[in-house]
């Protein structure tokens, strides 16, 4: 096995998170009113790309959230196994392990509910945070204590196994095998266990059995991740590129294969959906690391990077500071003078502008979200 190189911040990773989450702070909102306000071919397309499929299916909107847990995975070896190179034990690494997950799961709930805002019965417990909490302290601890085949036996037996269960377990009422919003086991457990509301109901996308093919997602970016690191002489960037290319050519296949049977649906997280989600994701981390890492083309980075070092914060900021108020109490007097359509546009441009000056002042000032 190639030895690790020397582990160093990847640009193209933290460029790469800050598209991510770009596009949930104000970049999908351009794109829609963009469309509405010009209805051209293009825009209308692109918007449409950008709303959730309802059940089975992916559109690029199903990417974000799935993209930011495979790049949480990336990272990983170059966090945990630096440390462990250095001569931290596993003992010692665990509890943060934990205490990160947990402080997620704490911050989720507090996103949905606010702090003693809401009445216990109606509160969301599940969340994307308590996922991205849960799902990547689990595949932490994998890469900690199991070994790389280890960590690929558990990547192949959480999707075979979470295919099977979802398949062969029968729901009360509804039979086995019927993967609707009201009889598939991932709801039905939810509605049996989970306190307070559901999401939807009956359903809840960020449920307890559904975080278990989560966990193979933060996997695919620690495989990932493990390239990445990958001395130099034992493996050049362009090498490792290509390499990250045809890891995603081949989960993207196996996951077509996977939907005839168990379709891809990222309400449920089934394995055909983390594999194709875990195949874009792998695309577009050897895209970055091209251009950035391996051609040095970076100088237009700098807006995604400042998004992208403090990513937490900005999911979290925009549920307690009012971005559109201040956008419209500074600029809103001067998009009067435009002419509706580039009024609307011009407006949700400023707002993300606005938030992200905010976020500047953040990585200017060196306050950064570590948890």
């Amino acid at each position: 096995m190639p030895e690790a190189s020397t582990p160093t911040r990847l640009l193209s990773l933290d460029t790469l998170r800050g598209f991510d989450m770009f596009w949930i702070t104000g970049g999908e909102d351009i794109l829609h009113v963009l469309a509405k306000a010009t209805g051209w071919g293009g825009a209308v397309f692109l918007a449409e790309q950008f709303t959730h499929v309802r059940w089975d299916g992916f559109r690029a909107y199903d990417l974000i959230f799935p993209l930011f847990l495979f790049l949480a995975g990336v990272s990983t070896p170059f966090s945990l196994g630096a440390r462990l190179e250095r001569g931290t034990s596993r003992r010692e690494l665990l509890p943060k392990v934990v205490r990160r997950g947990l402080v997620l799961v704490a911050l989720g709930i507090l996103y949905n509910n606010g702090l003693f805002h809401t009445a216990w019965e109606n509160m969301r417990y599940p969340s994307v945070l308590g996922r991205i909490g849960l799902a990547g302290m689990f595949a932490q601890i994998i890469y900690l204590y199991a070994s790389r085949r280890g960590q690929w036996v558990w990547f192949g037996g959480i999707l075979v196994g979470y295919w099977l269960l979802m398949t062969l377990v029968p729901v009360p009422g509804c039979g086995a095998g019927l993967l609707t919003m009201e009889c598939n086991p991932a709801s039905y457990l939810d509605r049996l266990l989970l306190p307070g509301r559901l999401h939807k109901g009956i359903h809840d996308p960020e449920g307890v059995l559904s975080t278990l093919p989560a966990i193979a997602t933060g996997l695919m970016g620690t495989f990932a991740g493990n390239v990445l690191r990958t001395n130099e002489q034992a493996l050049s960037k362009r090498h490792k590129a290509l390499y990250l290319v045809a890891a995603g050519v081949v989960a993207l296949l196996s996951a077509q294969l996977w939907n005839f049977v168990f379709p891809i649906n990222k309400q449920l997280w089934t394995s055909s959906f983390t594999l194709f989600a875990g195949g874009w994701s792998l695309l577009l981390l050897a895209l970055f690391y091209g251009i950035i890492d391996i051609l040095r083309w970076h100088h237009w980075t700098f807006f995604f990077l400042v998004i992208g070092t403090n990513s937490i914060v900005i999911y979290l900021v925009g549920k307690f500071i009012d971005f559109e108020y201040t956008a419209e109490a500074i600029f809103g007097g001067l998009l009067g003078f435009l002419a509706e359509p580039a009024r609307a546009v011009g407006a949700v441009v400023i707002y993300v502008l606005v938030q992200w000056s905010f976020m500047y002042l953040l990585y200017r000032n060196k306050l950064f979200l570590r948890i």
